[in-house]
C-alpha cells in the first residue's frame, strides 16, 4: 500500500499529542523507518492512545493546519526514578527536514513546556551514534554527555534508511531541571575517570572514595529487563547485600538463555560498598558505561557488557567530551579484556 503524501511547506505548530494525531504518528515512524519498527508504542494507533493516557509515554508533536504529522518526540518514563524522562522517539518527515529547524523546536518545547506541564526533574536522551544529527541538538540545547552505551540498536532498525552497517551505539546526555546536591561515592577503580565525568554536571555533588568493603545484612534486590527487538537486558540493582554476587550470578544465567548480544547493569552511586559490587562486575567482563544522573533519585552508574567485539569503528561523535568518553570507556573494555 501506498503511503499517504503529505503536502511540503505548511505551517505547524508544536502541541501535546490528542487521540487524534495516532494514526499520523504511526504513519510518520512507518514512513521514517519501515514496518520493522521495533517499539509497537509507536506503531499501534491504539497503543500509542493507551500509553499516552496512561502517562508512561508523553508525545509532543509538530502538527500542520490539516491535521498532518510532521514531527514527534516523547518523554519515557524509562528510569527507575519517575521523576525523570527520557526524551526519546524523536523524528522529522523527510519533507519537513533540512533547515527547517523542526527537529530542534521539538526539543525545545518538550524541554520547556512538557516538562514543566509533568513537574520533570531532569531530562535524558539517547543520542544515537550512527550519524551525529542529534548528537548537535542535544549540545545545541545545552545538554552534557555523560556515558556511552555500545551496540545499543541493532542496525536492522536502520535498515530503510540504510544509516547503519553494525549495532549502534548511543550517547547518554542529560539536563537538570530541578537540583538535588547529594553524596555520592566512587569507585575507585574509576574515581580519575567519574571525576572527569563529573566535571561539567549541572548540579552539585560531594564525593567520597569508595573503600567500605561491607555488604550491608540486606537482601540484594535486582529487576531485569529484556528487549528482545534490541537483545539488549537491563539489570536495575535496586539493592546490593552480602549475597549480591550470587545473586547476580542467578540473573546472568537467567539472561545468558536469551541470548542478549548486550547486557547493562545499573549502580547506585550512594552504596558506600559500590566499589565492591564494581569490581565483582569487572571479573565477569564487564566494563564502564558511565554516570547515570539521578537515576534511582540518587545517581547512578553504568557497567555493560557486550557478546562480542563493540562495533567500535562505526560510532560517530561530535563533541570533544563525548569523543573522551569514548576513549575512557573503549579503554576500560581493553583493559577488562
Amino acid at each position: 500500500m501506498d503511503e499517504p503524501k503529505i503536502e511540503p511547506g505548511q505551517n505547524y505548530e508544536m502541541d501535546l499529542f490528542r487521540p487524534e494525531d495516532s494514526d499520523g504518528v504511526s504513519q510518520l515512524f512507518k514512513t521514517v523507518y519501515g514496518e520493522g519498527y521495533p517499539i509497537r508504542t509507536f506503531m499501534e494507533p491504539e497503543l500509542l492512545i493507551q500509553e499516552n493516557a496512561a502517562g508512561r509515554t508523553i508525545s509532543s508533536v509538530a502538527r500542520t493546519p490539516t491535521g498532518d504529522i510532521v514531527g514527534h518526540i516523547a518523554f519515557i518514563r524509562s528510569a527507575p526514578y519517575d521523576r525523570i524522562c527520557e526524551c526519546a522517539a524523536g523524528l522529522v518527515h523527510p519533507s519537513y527536514r533540512g533547515g527547517k529547524g523542526i527537529f530542534t523546536r521539538l526539543y525545545l518545547y518538550a524541554q520547556e513546556v512538557t516538562a514543566r506541564k509533568f513537574k520533570t526533574e531532569l531530562l535524558f536522551g539517547e543520542p544515537v551514534s550512527n550519524h551525529v544529527y542529534s548528537q548537535k541538538t542535544s549540545v545545541s540545547m545545552g545538554w552534557t554527555t555523560y556515558a556511552l552505551e555500545v551496540d545499543l540498536m541493532p542496525a536492522e532498525v536502520y535498515e530503510k534508511e540504510k544509516s547503519a552497517l553494525g549495532r549502534v551505539a548511543a550517547l547518554l546526555d542529560s539536563k537538570t531541571l530541578l537540583s538535588k546536591p547529594h553524596t555520592i561515592y566512587l569507585p575507585a577503580a574509576y574515581e580519575e575517570t567519574m571525576r572527569f565525568i563529573y566535571s561539567s554536571l549541572d548540579d552539585n555533588r560531594d564525593f567520597i572514595v569508595s573503600q567500605d568493603n561491607l555488604y550491608p545484612p540486606i537482601k540484594t534486590e535486582i529487576r531485569a529487563q529484556v528487549f528482545d527487538f534490541a537483545q539488549v537486558a537491563r539489570l536495575a540493582v535496586h539493592e546490593a547485600g552480602a549475597d549480591f554476587e550470587t545473586a547476580f550470578d542467578e540473573q546472568e544465567k537467567a539472561i545468558r538463555e536469551k541470548r542478549a548480544a548486550v547486557i547493562q547493569v545499573w549502580l547506585k552511586l550512594s552504596w558506600p560498598w559500590i566499589g565492591q559490587a564494581v569490581e565483582i562486575l569487572r571479573k565477569r567482563g564487564f566494563f564502564l558505561g558511565g554516570l547515570l544522573p539521578r537515576w534511582f533519585d540518587v545517581d547512578g552508574m553504568l557497567m555493560q557488557r557486550s557478546a562480542g567485539r563493540p562495533n567500535w569503528e562505526d560510532i560517530q561523535i561530535y563533541s570533544d567530551r563525548a569523543r573522551k568518553i569514548l576513549e575512557l570507556v573503549k579503554a576500560d573494555w581493553k583493559q577488562v579484556g
